[in-house]
């Protein structure tokens, strides 16, 4: 039954891939119109473009990668990089218990 569960939420997943990526690329669209309107300086234009190709990048990864193939990269950046994985799982929770501990 988990199995079976854990299957409809991956396909579930799948067919929201494309959704996810378009909206990924119209923010990185977004960021890359304002980022040389944006207070700062060269500096900051530079880093909102960062940002934006950053983005857009992760719009690719989402398009061509099922989450079969997220979750072992997933896997494999966890066990390559387990300490960072640890502060990046607290700080995660952090947040989280924070958002929902809040009035």
């Amino acid at each position: 039954k988990a199995v079976e569960m854990g299957q409809k939420a991956a396909d579930k997943i799948d067919e929201n891939r494309g959704a996810a990526a378009s909206g990924l690329e119209s923010a990185a669209s977004a960021i890359r119109e304002k980022a040389d309107t944006l207070p700062g300086g060269e500096r900051v234009a530079n880093a909102a473009h960062a940002t934006a190709n950053a983005v857009g990048v992760a719009a690719d990864y989402v398009r061509d990668n099922d989450v079969k193939a997220m979750v072992a990269d997933v896997q494999k950046l966890v066990k390559n990089n387990p300490g960072v994985a640890l502060l990046t799982a607290a700080a995660l929770g952090f947040l989280i218990a924070r958002t929902f501990s809040r009035d």
